[in-house]
C-alpha cells in the first residue's frame, strides 16, 4: 500500500466526499480507489482476456467467402 500526501483545492475535496458518502465509503481513500476504478474502466483501454485473442487467431484460420456486398451473403 503506497501512502501520499496530496493538496487538494475546495472542489476536489468535496467530490471526493461526494463519492465517499455516495458509496458509503470509511474514509477518502477508499473514495480516491474507486474513482480511479471508474477512471479505468471509462478511459483507458481494457486488456483482452486471452480467451477471447484466442478465439480472434482461431476465427482468423478458418475459411472465408468473399462477396461484393453483404445483402449478397443473405440470398
Amino acid at each position: 500500500m503506497v501512502k501520499a500526501i496530496v493538496n487538494l483545492d475546495e472542489r476536489s475535496n468535496r467530490i471526493i466526499n461526494i463519492v465517499k458518502a455516495k458509496y458509503g465509503l470509511k474514509d477518502k481513500s477508499e473514495a480516491i480507489e474507486q474513482i480511479t476504478k471508474e477512471y479505468e474502466q471509462e478511459l483507458l483501454e481494457p486488456e483482452f482476456k486471452p480467451e477471447f485473442v484466442e478465439s480472434v487467431i482461431q476465427a482468423s484460420k478458418g475459411k472465408f467467402k468473399k462477396v461484393k456486398n453483404t445483402s449478397d451473403l443473405f440470398r
